[in-house]
Order: C-alpha cells, then structure tokens, then sequence
C-alpha cells in the first residue's frame, strides 16, 4: 500500500482522538441545555478559569495578589508552598462545585421563565464576568500545567504501526492520554444519565420541568448538579489544552470548536455530542489533507462551519436532536 494511504489513515486516527476531544466539550453545553433550556455561552470560559484555578492552586500563588499588592503596598505573590496535583484538582473541583452553586443562587435562580435570549445573554454575562475575575485571581500571565504528564511521540505506536504497515504511525502521547480520559469521562457520563437516579431525575427535568416538579424532584438542585458536571467537564479539558498549548486566555475559545459538533448531533443529545465530535474530528483533518494542496491552506479551520451550516439548512435539529414543532 502507498505511503500516502497510511498518511491518510494516520490523519484519520489523529482526527478521531480531536473528535472525542471535541464531543467532552460539547458534552458541557448539551448537559446545561438539557436541564435547563439554557445555551451556556461560557462553557470555554469555565474551562479556561477552572485550568487557570488549578495552576493556582498548584503554585501556591495568593489570589488576587496584583490588588493586594497595589492597595496595601505589600509585595505577596506566593505562599511559600506547592500542592501535589490530585489534591490541587480535587480543591479545583470543589471550587467549581461552589460557583455551579453561586451561578444558580444568584443568576438563574432570578431568571426563571424568562425568555431564552435572555438567558443567552446572562451566560455571555457570565462568561466575561468569569474571564475578567480569572486575571484578577491568577493573572494574565500564560502558564504552564505540571501534572507530569507524557509529552512527545509514542515510539510503541510507532513501532508496532511499523511492524504492522512498514509505516510508522506518529501519534502523540499526551493527545493519546487525552483521548482515553476524555472516552472514559464520556462514558461515565452516559452511564450515569441513564442508569443512576439523579441521572434519570435529570432526563426527566430535561423532558418536562413541572412534571419533575410534581413527582418531589429539586429543580435547584438538579441545576447546580449539571453546573456542576459542567464544570467537572470544562476543567478536563482545560487541563488537556492546557497541557498542550499553554493557560491562556485563547483556551476559552475551544467553545467555538464544540458549537459545530453541537449543531450536528443536536443540542439535547449525548450519543450526538459524541457522534458529531467524531465527525467533526475526523472531517476536518481528511478534509484538510485532501484538499490543502488544491485550494490552499487553512481549510481546518472553517470545514466544520460549513459542514454546521449545511445541517442548519437541511436538518435543523442535528442527527439526533429533537425536531420541535411549533404552532402559530
């Protein structure tokens, strides 16, 4: 077989781990809208405040140093000490448990039954609210994510694929790590919307909330779990972008990758989160390979706008999301 045939499979492999990457964000947005009718325009933004908090906390770094700093003259930046890394991501996890809290509390808790848009605009609200309290706490310095975890090529998938083709397969090991913790957070998602009881409680707040309501479910509380899980989900992410490229503020833009996926597979659906993440994924990278030398570069970037966008126009509802009639 040609060389240029196991190129295209290696493109093909590499795209398949971005899609699973892709569907763990659009999981956040799918989990939010469900429960609550809400598209959560700051889903990147928690991803991208909760990375931000880890390092942090992992650095033993004060927050809001910089105010203290400039109002009380002093010169504080650290503690004196470093936090091992589960301990730093539990203490993470434990902080966005309580903002899942706060948002719900002080947000949402005063905008029931308002209409759609204006919840759209309280997460875009939200989102530059939690952006700008990210630089004051930690700073808008890029940073560095230290969890040990593996860096460069696999020279075992390199290997095998070698024995195997003749063609050595260059997979990178921490995209290789990313894709098994994001299937497994997939799965244990899944898993837990279908056969656990606050999973069940959730689908059914999702179908109908007064008929939840009438059965004894807590719609507050329902909503701060999947704030949540939400934000569990968004510092996952964070830390596997973070670890590749860097805490930077552009993480918060790894939102956009998962609006596509979204539109593909449908806003209220798990299984098309993951179906369209995958398609996403492995779309864009054969699409860039095949058609990079005939009209250029940069094709990665748009192919999966334009796919969305295709879907807009002749299945609104995504693969597996619901079509609403509405009577007028």
């Amino acid at each position: 077989m040609p060389d240029q045939l196991f190129f295209a499979m290696e493109v093909a492999v590499n795209g398949l781990m971005a899609g699973v990457l892709y569907a763990l964000v659009a999981l956040g947005f799918v989990l939010i809208y469900k429960a609550s009718g809400i598209f959560n325009y700051a889903q990147g933004v928690i991803a991208l405040f909760a990375a931000m908090t880890l390092v942090g906390i992992m650095e033993g770094q004060v927050p809001f140093a910089h105010m203290i700093n400039s109002t009380f003259g002093t010169k504080i930046h650290h503690f004196g000490w470093t936090i091992p890394g589960f301990v730093a991501i539990a203490l993470t996890v434990g902080l966005m448990v309580l903002l899942a809290w706060a948002v719900q509390r002080f947000i949402f808790r005063h905008l029931v039954n308002q209409e759609p848009i204006i919840l759209f605009m309280a997460t875009i609200g939200l989102a530059y609210l939690l952006e700008g309290m990210g630089a004051l706490m930690w700073g808008d310095q890029i940073k560095t994510i230290n969890l040990g975890l593996p860096s460069g090529a696999s020279i075992w998938v390199e290997d095998t694929t070698e024995s195997w083709f003749g063609y050595g397969f260059f997979l990178a090991r921490l995209d290789i790590l990313a894709t098994v913790i994001a299937a497994a957070l997939v799965m244990a998602l899944m898993i837990f919307s279908q056969y656990s009881k606050h999973g069940r409680a959730l689908r059914a707040v999702a179908d109908d909330h007064q008929a939840a309501l009438s059965v004894g479910i807590s719609l507050n509380f329902i909503w701060i779990l999947v704030w949540s899980i939400a934000g569990f989900v968004a510092l996952v992410a964070g830390i596997v972008w973070g670890a590749s490229s860097g805490v930077q503020f552009s993480l918060s833009l790894i939102a956009l990758k998962a609006l596509p996926v979204l539109m593909l597979g449908g806003f209220t659906s798990i299984p098309g989160a993951i179906v369209g993440g995958l398609i996403i994924g492995v779309g864009e990278k054969l699409f860039d390979f095949f058609m990079n030398p005939i009209i250029g570069g940069a094709t990665e970037n748009w192919f999966a706008y334009v796919l969305a966008l295709i879907f807009l126009v002749f299945r609104p509802q995504g693969l597996f999301g619901e079509k609403i009639i509405e009577r007028v």
